[in-house]
């Protein structure tokens, strides 16, 4: 399996490539770069590999810039040090990456994940790069206009306990338990908001993850909530999104 590693560390390199002898001694590290630069302008020439060790933070950027200068249709494995929002995105969007220092234990279970991935193709693999991309670069609203009486005012998006649907209409609800009217249905509230912090748990309710006080199992295979201001159906996480709400608390 032909490599290459794009890292501007060069003792996380050299690392990276003695952990993956150790695996695997018929891994062959081809190339070594350490920015965007000089990665965009190999793989323009014609650079192929098997597999990229990508770093995120690069010496003269984000190596996301990487996806938007070139077409790369290579699996990539993302390193990082420490970026709690982009690890939020990769798990979400079912991309991997390695905290580093990168433990030989954690890269045998990435080169098995990409094997396994190779097998139904790098289409799925690539797209959620993609979208990993545009989730980092993506502005989320930070606070909410509206209305009391004659008063516009604003809401803080951390003052925010949910949002809930009745008979049609959306309401914000604060963490004093406020209900406010909305413009926004809650298809287009799920578009606005920050992944990591909101999830709408059912077809009426999008939930504060700093709401959650205690989560049960429910009846036919659902999960129960424990929060304040919601009555007890809609505190149901609805069975078909049971397992992305374990997966969003997980991150």
């Amino acid at each position: 399996m032909k490599v290459v590693i794009i890292e501007d560390e060069k003792l996380s390199a050299e690392h990276l490539t003695v952990l993956l002898q150790k695996i695997d001694t018929a891994i062959i590290v081809m190339e070594y770069f350490d920015t965007i630069k000089t990665s965009v302008a190999a793989f323009r020439e014609g650079l192929n590999a098997d597999l990229i060790f990508m770093d995120i933070h690069l010496a003269d950027g984000n190596s996301f810039e990487i996806f938007n200068q070139i077409n790369l249709d290579i699996p990539v494995i993302f390193t990082t040090a420490f970026d709690n929002y982009a690890i939020q995105a990769f798990k979400q969007n079912s991309v991997d990456y390695l905290l580093k220092p990168i433990g030989l234990q954690e890269l045998e279970f990435a080169i098995a994940k990409f094997k396994k991935q190779q097998k139904s193709g790098n289409k799925d693999l690539i797209s959620s790069i993609a979208t990993a991309y545009q989730q980092l670069n993506k502005e989320f609203k930070t606070r909410f206009l509206v209305k009391s009486g004659q008063t516009i005012d604003t809401i803080p998006i951390d003052e925010i306990h949910h949002f809930e649907t009745k008979e049609s209409l959306s309401f914000l609800v604060t963490k004093k338990g406020n209900h406010h009217l909305i413009d926004y249905t809650l298809d287009q509230l799920e578009t606005m908001l920050q992944p990591k912090n909101f999830f709408r748990i059912n077809r009426k309710i999008i939930l504060n993850i700093h709401s959650i006080e205690k989560v049960s199992t429910y009846f036919n295979s659902r999960l129960s909530i424990a929060t304040k201001f919601l009555d007890t159906d809609a505190r149901i996480v609805s069975r078909d999104r049971v397992n992305d709400f374990k997966k969003w608390l997980d991150n």
